[in-house]
């Protein structure tokens, strides 16, 4: 409960019993909070006090208000490798015990567009496979992801089901094609209102965008993809590792 002799600010001491109530489960993801007014006697503060408890909250992540609502305790977000690692977002969901799956919102060949061109090395207007996909857990839209492969690397794979099961092990079962490397870039993008729309997120949400290019162990290009993720639901795991500095030389 709130110590009024503590030195430590009313609404810090709110905002850190709400935090326990939370990790203890008492209050649970996507559960709403008792409101301003119940808060202000449960804890025997203003609501000023309360307010700015729950917006600090609100800007960690921790709880989510909704206009007209009330409050609303945070999904926990669903971590992916994608960012480290060259799996897709089926393997990341799968080895968390998740049941991945995908919405084919396209599945088509198509004379590759200049940007799409350049990154899979191939000459402008050569046939490409397009896959757009709305990726779930549970019935949760996560991410909207658009891939592009060389049509002479994997033809037919425009007619694979590929709603529960994963693109990556398509590739390698079927056509014999395993990504060896990978370059990926990642930036913070707003929802325009397609995306909001298919994703059930306002327009202007902050989404994570994640462009790639794989290879094969050869060297050739052969998936490019555009990915957005809901900001609320994912976070990016990247393991670093301190390069050892070159012998010899100056500076020893």
């Amino acid at each position: 409960m709130i110590d009024r002799n503590s030195p430590i600010p009313f609404y810090a001491q709110l905002k850190a019993e709400i935090l326990v109530r939370i990790e203890q489960k008492i209050w649970k993801p996507g559960e709403q909070l008792p409101g301003e007014l119940d808060l202000c006697h449960a804890f025997s503060v203003s609501r000023t006090v309360v307010r700015q408890a729950l917006q600090e909250l609100e800007a960690e992540g921790v709880v989510r208000r909704e206009k007209g609502r009330g409050t609303f305790v945070a999904e926990e977000k669903i971590t992916e490798a994608l960012a480290q690692r060259l799996t897709g977002f089926y393997q990341d969901m799968a080895e968390q015990g998740l049941s991945p799956m995908s919405k084919v919102l396209r599945q088509a060949v198509l004379a590759a567009q200049p940007k799409v061109a350049a990154s899979l090395g191939l000459a402008a207007g050569e046939q490409v496979v397009e896959i757009e996909r709305l990726r779930y857990i549970g019935d949760e839209p996560l991410a909207l992801v658009t891939t592009w492969l060389p049509y002479q690397l994997c033809p037919g794979l425009e007619m694979v089901d590929l709603t529960w099961q994963s693109l990556y092990g398509v590739l390698e079962r079927q056509f014999g094609l395993v990504i060896a490397s990978g370059r990926r870039t990642m930036e913070a993008v707003g929802a325009g209102p397609r995306e909001a729309e298919l994703l059930r997120v306002p327009p202007g949400t902050p989404l994570m965008l994640l462009d790639s290019v794989g290879y094969l162990e050869n060297g050739l290009p052969v998936e490019m993809f555009h990915a957005l993720h809901r900001g609320d639901r994912a976070r990016f795991e990247v393991f670093l590792t301190k390069q050892k500095p070159a012998t010899g030389g100056q500076g020893e």
